[in-house]
């Protein structure tokens, strides 16, 4: 616990005994692999929303959400080399989308059922979705190690996100900060 504070975390609980979880840090721009409180590794330069970070993320702001999420989804072959799908909207920003007016209550209890069913949550509301962590793809690399350039994901290069893959499942706890 001593090392989470030293990054300026404290998890809501603590990790359970070997949980595999991931800390992406988007000032220090990393993403750390911790095994319950133990850092495994950690990778730099990541690259995030070229609108920065927010906590209430809305479709096409080009902004990173920040919260605490699942691993929904994994896809190997994509334009962004591989895929691991967050579960976001997370209910807590649906209830906040909800209080504002941005979602309706039909939107608001399809995210929390989806959510409670550990499945991904509807993608095409006004929060928007299919965020993230890849890589670059055929992209441009000098473009990533520059710029922060997604539409909202979290990006490494295609030969961290495999390294990262050994470590990913179906439902690994992803921490954005």
């Amino acid at each position: 616990m001593l090392l989470l504070a030293s990054l300026g975390f404290t998890p809501q609980s603590p990790a359970g005994d070997g949980e595999v979880w991931l800390l992406v840090d988007t000032r220090a721009m990393t993403i750390s692999v911790f095994e319950g409180n133990s850092v495994q590794r950690v990778y730099e330069n990541i690259s995030i929303g070229r609108g920065g970070t927010t906590l209430d993320k809305r479709k096409n702001d080009e902004k990173t959400p920040l919260g605490e999420y699942r691993i929904a989804r994994i896809a190997k072959q994509t334009p962004f080399h591989r895929f691991f799908g967050l579960n976001y909207p997370s209910p807590e920003q649906a209830q906040r989308a909800l209080q504002a007016g941005v979602i309706n209550e039909r939107q608001y209890r399809s995210i929390r059922t989806a959510v409670r069913r550990g499945e991904a949550p509807p993608q095409d509301t006004p929060l928007g979705g299919y965020i993230g962590i890849h890589g670059v793809g055929d992209g441009d690399p000098r473009i990533h190690e520059n710029f922060n350039w997604t539409n909202g994901c979290i990006a490494l290069g295609n030969e961290q996100i495999d390294d990262m893959a050994q470590w990913i499942k179906i439902g690994t706890r992803v921490v954005v900060r």
